[in-house]
């Protein structure tokens, strides 16, 4: 039996904490992490299913994709009880790869180990403790908020992804039969295979798409376009460009935004401050965005230089890349690594730095293209899916059958 014929053979199961569209389901089911994971294992041959909760009133995902997707509605202890043993019985896959080491991904995982014994890959990409201080943060509670914690309808206690559980699994990371990161950042912090998110190179492809019609069925002619396409989130540096806007003071830049924040209303603090340079786009589908992005003059990543963007890889990077756009990003974290020569870099928080390479860029646009025809080049090689796959294959050869 050759090694494909063994491959289509075996199941892997990918449990996500959130499949709601403010979480692996924003982009309609695809351009995000674990639906990146899946795709490379389809190339493999891998039979593939993502299996999750959707928590409070979002709605599931609903893919665009031939990739199995299955939910269970999330809910807090006790009742968390019977969601997690409704995603255990469909965890049905001969390896588990489990999305981040939270109690509803790997440490769920660990309890379907203890009784079939198959094989856990855990993916870390994010740090979670980063989002509650980090190192800093400890829980300190007296006898009555434990007791408050515990009891109380909404006790913080009940929320399984409390910061507390997240603590506890994350020191059990050494469970795992293999470890894929995507920055260096956290590989230094997990250790694992380094995995950086592949794009879709045939979907995004500057050929198929044609940059005036992209302007004007998207009401973009009138301008010279900045595209920030992801969600806006105070350490991905949007307010530095919009700074940088302000300073350049030319009326025919804009900042695009696609598909605004599903966190919380940060894009319309952003809008009552700056609206008269930013041009929100929807949110679409993520087979839809290489039109977008084809829209764009230079895609604009600036990301902040906190843990949160260390511990990120962040795809609009890849999208801008793989589209051929210049790219103007931070020196933060992967990012200069990631571009190479191929892009643009200033400092991060330093919108004098970014207004004036903005203005470099448009005197020069034919240099500045040349770059994002390096930086597509640069894309396919390293930054593919099927260069994920090619990583993924060498990881699965090494687990214990």
């Amino acid at each position: 039996m050759s090694l494909q014929q063994k491959r289509t053979q075996l199941k892997v199961s990918i449990i996500v904490s959130d499949l709601s569209s403010a979480g692996a389901g924003r982009w309609g089911g695809g351009g995000v992490r674990s639906f990146l994971l899946a795709q490379a294992l389809q190339k493999l041959d891998y039979q593939v299913e993502i299996v999750g909760f959707v928590f409070g009133d979002e709605p599931a995902v609903i893919p665009q994709s031939e990739i199995p997707v299955s939910h269970v509605i999330g809910y807090n202890y006790p009742q968390f009880v019977h969601s997690a043993s409704q995603v255990l019985k469909k965890l049905n896959g001969d390896i588990i790869y489990a999305m981040r080491p939270k109690p509803t991904t790997f440490g769920l995982s660990m309890l379907k180990k203890l009784k079939n014994h198959r094989p856990i890959i855990l993916d870390i990409d994010d740090w979670e403790m980063s989002w509650h201080g980090g190192e800093k943060w400890q829980y300190r509670p007296s006898p009555k908020q434990i007791f408050r914690d515990i009891f109380k309808t909404n006790g913080a206690l009940r929320y399984p992804d409390h910061p507390l559980y997240l603590k506890w699994v994350e020191g059990m990371t050494q469970n795992a039969d293999a470890i894929t990161i995507h920055t260096q950042f956290l590989k230094e912090r997990f250790g694992g295979v380094y995995l950086p998110n592949g794009k879709d190179t045939y979907l995004f492809n500057p050929d198929l798409y044609n940059a005036e019609e992209s302007r004007e069925r998207y009401g973009l002619s009138e301008y010279r376009i900045l595209m920030f396409p992801g969600a806006p989130r105070p350490y991905k540096g949007v307010e530095d460009v919009l700074m940088a806007l302000d300073l350049l003071n030319e009326p025919d830049l804009r900042l695009v935004i696609v598909g605004g924040s599903p966190y919380d209303d940060y894009d319309a603090q952003l809008m009552e401050k700056w609206g008269h340079w930013i041009i929100k786009l929807p949110k679409y589908p993520s087979i839809e965005m290489p039109q977008i992005v084809a829209a764009a003059d230079v895609v604009v990543v600036p990301q902040r230089n906190t843990p949160a963007a260390l511990a990120q890889f962040p795809l609009k990077l890849t999208d801008g890349m793989a589209m051929a756009k210049p790219i103007l990003a931070t020196r933060v974290g992967d990012i200069p690594e990631i571009l190479g020569e191929t892009g643009y870099l200033v400092d991060s928080s330093c919108p004098e730095q970014i207004a004036e390479k903005i203005k470099w860029i448009f005197q020069n646009l034919d240099e500045a293209q040349a770059k994002g025809q390096m930086a597509r080049d640069r894309c396919v090689k390293y930054y593919s899916v099927d260069t994920m796959a090619s990583t993924l294959s060498q990881v699965f050869s090494q687990l214990k059958k």
